[in-house]
């Protein structure tokens, strides 16, 4: 959390310059605080994400392709 806070300048709120310029000091501050995944970590999790991707993929057009047959035939001998 930020720890420094804004405080309005005489006669009114802060410029949106300045609240701008804080989010970003604020932002890399917490940044620095992130614990970064390994490279070899990094490279599993993403390897993991691609291969569930296409997994998915081919799971939802092989659904779909069933359906339009199931759907298609059953339409075919009901008219």
């Amino acid at each position: 959390m930020a720890t420094d806070v804004v405080t309005s300048p005489p006669g009114g709120t802060p410029g949106v310059v300045r609240r701008f310029v804080t989010f970003l000091r604020e932002v890399q501050a917490e940044t620095k605080r992130v614990t970064w995944p390994s490279w070899l970590e990094l490279r599993k999790a993403t390897l993991a994400i691609i291969l569930f991707t296409i997994a998915l993929g081919v799971a939802i057009g092989l659904m779909d392709s069933l359906l339009q047959f199931l759907l298609v035939t059953v339409v075919a001998k009901v008219f």
